[in-house]
């Protein structure tokens, strides 16, 4: 499979981000927790040069807690902050705003050292279509303040979010890059979903997301579905419509079906916590 996804508003909103970031203070990067190196746009790194940096593994409840702490060092190694959380429940979001804080103390010691006090930390919040963004955004918030969805996507324009007189948030959408140059990558924003789903061949892709499974987690999916996995990826597949009743004319399995199925069960966390890359790979 050949992956690719870069639509006309995501050039138009990378033009945005570069105009704005000579306002920024703190570039806040969301990455997911499951692939935090594959779902970093190398483009961020380039535009957040000389800013205060924040790493926020979200969806970190999805994600081996083992890896989730491992990735955490791995980061702060490189010199960022790095902070694990879920946004949906909110779970290490009420750290952050101490975070923000502490990186971006030398501007705020900077301010104080000119008189200007009381300035507020201006922080962009980045990253790649369907990572929590906006979720984040209106967990940190406390209030829904910016549009949400389970899809890439839905964050359009930018939009300034005021905290309170400390931090004052620029939402940003999802853009991906032109170009992936490992294919593999471009798969792994396939199965978190930061690709449409409608531009890819579903049943193949779930096939590959079968045969990561019987690699790394074997005996995963034989106890979601009661079926066995010990054989090729199709058959799993096939084993997978029959056990969920994803039938076409009444005894044929519908693998379309069962190809969205398994994905979605593997976004939503119904296949238990698992991490997809690990940072002795690096």
């Amino acid at each position: 499979m050949h992956f690719q996804w870069y639509p006309g508003h995501m050039t138009k909103a990378k033009r945005m981000m570069q105009e704005n970031i000579k306002l920024i203070d703190l570039v806040i990067e969301l990455v997911d927790a499951r692939i935090p190196v594959s779902s970093r746009n190398p483009d961020i790194d380039e535009l957040g040069r000389n800013k205060a940096r924040l790493i926020l593994l979200n969806k970190a409840d999805l994600a081996e807690e083992k890896w989730n702490d491992a990735w955490t060092a791995y980061f702060e190694g490189q010199g960022y902050a790095c902070v694990k959380v879920n946004s949906k429940k909110g779970g290490g979001v009420k750290s952050i705003h101490s975070v923000i804080q502490e990186a971006c103390k030398e501007k705020i010691e900077r301010d104080r050292k000119r008189g200007i006090l009381n300035r507020p930390v201006r922080a962009m919040v980045v990253g790649i279509p369907n990572v929590g963004k906006s979720t984040f955004i209106n967990a940190l918030a406390g209030r829904a303040c910016a549009r949400t969805g389970n899809k890439p996507g839905v964050t359009k324009g930018k939009q300034w979010i005021r905290l309170n007189r400390s931090v004052e948030l620029l939402d940003t959408p999802g853009i991906l890059w032109p170009k992936f140059e490992d294919q593999s990558v471009g798969m792994k924003l396939a199965f978190i979903g930061s690709i449409k789903d409608e531009i890819l061949q579903r049943t193949e892709l779930a096939a590959e997301f079968i045969r990561f499974m019987q690699q790394s987690y074997p005996g995963v999916l034989a106890q979601k579905y009661a079926i066995g996995e010990d054989t090729g990826v199709w058959e799993v597949l096939e084993r997978i419509a029959v056990s969920r009743h994803c039938l076409v004319r009444g005894s044929e399995p519908d693998l379309e079906k069962a190809a969205g199925l398994l994905l979605d069960d593997f976004r939503d966390g119904r296949l238990g916590r698992l991490t997809l890359e690990y940072p002795d790979q690096l």
